[in-house]
């Protein structure tokens, strides 16, 4: 059994999006995402679904072409092989509770890594 809590896993960084992964198999993989104002999760689609519950914070999430705000306690899931990507608003810190099954492969994240590099939230359309 894996345990763990949000306070114990609280991990931020100045520059970027923190994921602390929590559990990860070949069927799922679970983080805890923190974001300080303003971060982001680049859009990216994966051959798989995400669960997203937001814990606390304002932001929006990205699915397709549609952008939800989201707040504290908010569940979103994004079906696979859609674009998806996260935000916490310029004014919030923003913690979310991520599954994703499968968990997604190196080259699926490609997309994040650089949007990532290049500050861009969406990286695949300029």
């Amino acid at each position: 059994m894996t345990a763990t809590d949000f306070d114990t896993e609280r991990a931020y960084d100045d520059d970027q999006f923190s994921a602390v992964e929590v559990f990860r198999s070949d069927r799922m993989k679970v983080v805890c995402g923190y974001f300080e104002p303003g971060q982001f999760i680049p859009v990216h689609a994966s051959s798989s679904d995400v669960a997203i519950h937001i814990r606390s914070g304002t932001g929006l999430v990205r699915d397709g072409d549609e952008e939800h705000s989201v707040e504290s306690g908010d569940v979103i899931v994004v079906e696979t092989d859609t674009d998806r990507g996260i935000k916490a608003n310029s004014d919030s810190r923003l913690e979310a509770f991520l599954v994703t099954a499968p968990p997604p492969t190196d080259v699926e994240h490609e997309p994040v890594r650089q949007g990532l590099q290049q500050n861009d939230f969406d990286p695949q359309n300029p």
